[in-house]
């Protein structure tokens, strides 16, 4: 697995049709492919087509809230524990975390300003990667400015394909 997206938890509409990042407003899916990090338009119902590119996708928290205020501090723990053994499992070389929010559960004493992109802390030996949350109600960002950091991401994961293959060349 190249990437593991990870959400913090699935919304109301998620969960009633088994598929993540369903919300009419969410960009996800858009945004993989104008990112071109999958070759073709996909929406919430192709999720089971992400590990045909090497991705895979989760949550945090299995439990759909109508937001993510409605989420116990418990919860949040228990989420970071069974997302490491995940992580543990599956071996991917990056974990992006989708949204701030997400970054800061899953590494709540990290203080200050968060910003998008690569990010020094690791995850059971990913990589850790932050996107901006794709929900139509995140004004924080423009969609240019969401598009460029998934691009970010492709360019990241290409450079570390480079680096890996050329690292087993000198090994040779």
């Amino acid at each position: 697995m190249r990437v593991l997206f990870v959400g913090i938890n699935p919304g109301i509409r998620s969960s009633l049709t088994g598929h993540h990042f369903a919300g009419y407003s969410n960009r996800f899916w858009k945004l993989l492919y104008d990112a071109k990090l999958v070759p073709e338009p996909m929406t919430s119902i192709d999720d089971d087509r992400l590990p045909d590119w090497g991705y895979g996708i989760t949550n945090i928290v299995p439990r759909p809230t109508r937001g993510v205020n409605d989420l116990r501090r418990e919860e949040l723990a228990g989420g970071r524990a069974r997302l490491r053994a995940k992580i543990r499992r599956c071996r991917p070389a990056v974990v992006a975390l989708v949204g701030v929010t997400v970054f800061r559960a899953m590494f709540p004493d990290r203080r200050g300003t968060i910003a998008l992109g690569p990010q020094p802390e690791r995850v059971e030996g990913a990589a850790v990667f932050v996107l901006p949350n794709p929900s139509g109600r995140n004004a924080n960002f423009s969609y240019a400015e969401m598009r460029a950091a998934f691009r970010a991401l492709r360019r990241h994961i290409t450079r570390a394909k480079t680096r890996t293959a050329s690292e087993s060349v000198r090994e040779v």
